[in-house]
């Protein structure tokens, strides 16, 4: 799995490529805390590249969705393939964590 980061106008966007796996979950987990900490709580995580997320993966997405919320932000997913989004529909987690079509639309209208 590879993450890049990128600030936009009031929020970060992490991308994913590849798998979001129980070895790279706790990476994942760290990059949005370090990007809370650095002051940007307001986090889209771009799918666009990704393939596939295990359970590991959907425990660092929902603890990280806390820890921006905590922060006063919040975790927004974008561009998620249909691999992805079906994972997120069997476990109901499409409802805590609303797709958007890109990380730019994400944050419109706040």
């Amino acid at each position: 799995m590879t993450l890049t980061t990128s600030i936009r106008d009031g929020f970060a966007v992490v991308g994913i490529e590849g798998r979001l796996t129980a070895s790279g979950a706790k990476r994942f987990r760290e990059t949005i805390q370090r990007l809370i900490a650095e002051g940007t709580s307001r986090v889209v995580i771009d799918f666009a590249e990704a393939s596939f997320v295990d359970s590991s993966g959907l425990g660092a997405l929902v603890g990280s969705l806390k820890d921006a919320r905590l922060a006063g932000g919040d975790l927004r997913i974008a561009a998620v393939p249909d691999p992805v989004r079906s994972v997120l529909r069997l476990t109901n987690l499409d409802r805590v964590l609303r797709c958007h079509e890109t990380p730019d639309s994400a944050f419109d209208g706040q």
